[in-house]
């Protein structure tokens, strides 16, 4: 996953069946989601920490999502904060 657009990928192993059967739908609206909340982290950097980035994707996505999609949004927190560390590093 890339800073600039990062992806959401869906492990098929970690989903409920109905889950499984919405994969496709519910990565574009977490990727979707992701991407909106890079960009206004990006444009409204000032000098955070990486902790501080990465909370400030979590919530933002998480802001994006349609509440049902939101309550049991679990983000790798690994690939947020890699993301984090490319906007803290001007990538």
């Amino acid at each position: 996953m890339t800073a600039a657009e990062p992806q959401v990928s869906l492990d098929p192993r970690s989903l409920s069946p109905v889950e499984q059967k919405l994969q496709g739908a519910l990565e574009e609206q977490l990727t979707s989601a992701l991407q909106a909340a890079t960009e206004k982290v990006r444009q409204t950097y000032a000098g955070q920490s990486v902790e501080e980035v990465t909370a400030m994707l979590f919530e933002g996505t998480k802001a994006g999502l349609h509440h049902d999609i939101a309550a049991g949004f679990r983000p790798d927190h690994a690939q947020l904060r890699h993301v984090a560390e490319a906007i803290v590093s001007g990538h």
